[in-house]
């Protein structure tokens, strides 16, 4: 078959089938089924037997998703996992520009194919590119009608391949939109804390001292200078929220989340739930590296108190403020002892505050139980 014979076989059917596959990309549908569609007119239309749409990595160095057409669910689950972009098919990442094959094993790049791979001798590689950046690569072997693709065949491929850059950079933009909405939607509830709950909380505290003063009942003007000091607690963790709501980015967890999880997941260990208190902007004030310190902190002296301490209430607070970051863990059980001092734990909560300057103690609690106080400096060194 001659190149003419090809383009005269490019006939309506083909150029709707094309059609269809970009009108397709507006309509709403996932990013992954339009591709998949993509692929499958790419394929049909140079008369390919297999095709595939490699999307490269945010990085643009290897391939982080890979759509088939042609290859069978049980020969993919042969396959084992999907290339990356080495070999032939890496060659388009180093070198975007359109790559025409009649018998890829005899390229000098070539890998060569892994067990149960089926034979392909024909390749048609065209890179998907958008507005001077690659989003990936239109692969397309083993032309049925011919020996290999033609000079025709590349430039429909490389049209097909325009839509799906389109494709992948819509989706992309989609991803940012949401989460700049979901930043957006922090900072709405931020002002809302700030300026309605908060202001409330003050005024309830006014309302309460006034009440303080008429109250002529000792224990009732105890009563309320405690919840004097609790809505007091409560304003500088709603604080808190507020600096972590600004400051944390949609995609990766907070410290405080961090933090909240290590303690969640000791629950089963203590016999109790841990209650877990957070005053000042640690995400925002806090160091990664102190951070990873403070999680770790966390951890070793909860598992301490479960090993050794037999209590039935623990308290974890963490705060920043006066240039330092404070620990403090109390519980209700036996008490500093040999036995509890024994373990490798507290020697790594020492550990942990000399090499950041600060110190630890571990005494007896100011109730009853133990406290365990870890203290690290907070400031331009740090």
């Amino acid at each position: 078959m001659t190149e003419g014979d090809s383009e005269d076989r490019v006939g309506p059917d083909h150029l709707r089938r094309v059609l269809d596959a970009v009108v397709a990309l507006g309509s709403g549908q996932d990013l992954q089924t339009s591709l998949k569609q993509l692929t499958e007119a790419g394929t049909e239309l140079v008369d390919a037997r297999y095709g595939a749409m490699g999307v490269l990595s945010a990085d643009r160095t290897h391939l982080s998703d890979f759509i088939t057409v042609g290859v069978t669910a049980e020969e993919r689950a042969l396959l084992g996992e999907p290339p990356k972009g080495h070999g032939i098919l890496g060659l388009l990442i180093t070198d975007p520009r359109p790559l025409r094959l009649p018998d890829l094993t005899q390229h000098p790049d070539s890998f060569g194919f892994p067990p149960g791979h089926p034979p392909m001798t024909s390749f048609l590689g065209v890179p998907v590119v958008v507005g001077g950046e690659v989003y990936g690569n239109l692969y397309l072997t083993d032309k049925q009608s011919a020996a290999e693709f033609s000079d025709i065949d590349v430039q429909l491929a490389s049209g097909l391949a325009a839509a799906a850059g389109t494709a992948i950079e819509r989706a992309r933009l989609q991803a940012r939109v949401r989460d700049l909405a979901m930043v957006e939607d922090r900072e709405r509830i931020a002002r809302d804390l700030h300026d309605t709950v908060i202001q409330q909380l003050f005024a309830t505290g006014l309302i309460l001292q006034g009440a303080s003063r008429l109250a002529e009942a000792p224990e009732v003007a105890s009563r309320i200078e405690q919840a004097l000091d609790d809505l007091d607690l409560v304003v500088r963790q709603v604080r808190s929220s507020i600096f972590d709501l600004h400051d944390t980015g949609p995609s990766e967890p907070s410290l405080r989340e961090r933090i909240s999880n290590t303690v969640d997941s000791l629950r089963d260990a203590l016999g109790h739930t841990p209650i877990l208190r957070v005053d000042g902007p640690i995400d925002s004030a806090v160091p990664t590296e102190v951070g990873d310190h403070l999680v770790a902190v966390v951890s070793e002296a909860l598992a301490n108190v479960a090993r050794h301490a037999d209590a039935s209430i623990s308290i974890i607070t963490v705060a920043l403020g006066d240039g330092a970051l404070r620990v403090v863990v109390d519980d209700d059980g036996v008490g500093p002892g040999p036995r509890r001092a024994a373990g490798r734990g507290l020697g790594n909560l020492v550990d942990r505050a000399e090499q950041l300057g600060g110190r630890f103690s571990y005494e007896p609690g100011p109730h009853a139980g133990t406290r365990v106080t870890w203290v690290v400096p907070i400031g331009p060194g740090n």
